[in-house]
């Protein structure tokens, strides 16, 4: 990708603007300066508004708030409402409890390749070192090797090697046929182009579960090929509780359907809000 290519990083939330807001802050300190951000908001109430608008006006980024009525896990719908305030060619989705390191955004554009997605990975901190992070505000891409290693050892978080340690871009990052494993869009960049196409996410999709395997799935059938972008652009994803999962059985029922009947485009998407592409 060109460095002058404007991205968009669209960050989802609800109803968690503490974790939110360390999300936002390790946006603002990203390495690469050629971005806006779009909040996509599934509902949430007054304090997470407050906060946007609060970090909007220090912002030397353009963030912008999309926000939806609150009628239950609609994900899909949310980040198509994301979707249709961004200007950039290239969407980085990012979950707001998934702190991003400092060079997160340059590993995105790095890996960006034409007709291409990039699949992320996550670092997982357990509930202690998360409820710390949140009480101190903890800046958690700036700390130390040591502190990193003492919460390892600790049984704080999963994995500590991504912290250290980046791999370019490589032959081997190329993902062969459709993979489940790894799809996760708390941690997904792709063209807008190529959303577009596939009309979006599928608003269809309610309920927790497998609203972005779907759209990996579409992409896929329609010929867009994955990257994985271990070692490079991995987040931090703070402790939360499980979600209800009762829509996780048909939402993946569904996600192999179209698998097999090669299903590109979205039942209820994008092109139903009239987004201009």
């Amino acid at each position: 990708m060109k460095p002058d290519t404007l991205v968009t990083v669209i960050v989802t939330t609800y109803n968690r603007p503490d974790a939110l807001e360390l999300v936002l802050d390790a946006c603002l300190a990203q390495t690469d300066r050629h971005f806006e951000i779009v909040i996509a908001d599934d509902g949430s109430g007054a304090p997470t508004g407050e906060l946007i608008e609060r970090t909007a006006r220090r912002s030397p980024i353009p963030i912008m708030h999309a926000w939806q009525p609150d009628e239950g896990f609609r994900a899909a719908a949310s980040r198509n409402g994301a979707i249709a305030l961004a200007r950039g060619e290239y969407l980085i989705f990012l979950d707001g409890d998934c702190v991003p390191q400092r060079n997160f955004i340059a590993c995105h554009r790095a890996l960006a390749e034409s007709r291409m997605l990039v699949t992320g990975s996550r670092i997982l901190l357990r509930q202690r070192l998360t409820a710390h992070a949140l009480e101190r505000r903890l800046a958690l891409a700036e700390q130390p090797a040591s502190f990193w290693l003492r919460q390892r050892a600790a049984g704080q978080v999963n994995k500590v090697l991504p912290l250290f340690l980046r791999l370019p871009d490589f032959a081997g990052r190329r993902v062969d046929g459709f993979v489940w494993r790894g799809i996760k869009t708390c941690n997904l960049g792709a063209w807008r182009s190529d959303i577009a196409a596939a009309n979006g996410f599928d608003e269809t999709f309610v309920g927790w579960g497998h609203e972005d395997a779907d759209l990996v799935v579409r992409l896929h059938n329609a010929g867009v090929g994955r990257k994985n972008g271990f070692l490079a652009t991995e987040v931090l994803h703070l402790w939360h509780p499980e979600a209800a999962r009762d829509r996780e059985g048909p939402n993946y029922a569904k996600v192999l359907a179209r698998l097999a009947d090669g299903t590109t485009r979205a039942d209820k998407g994008l092109e139903d809000r009239s987004v201009l592409t």
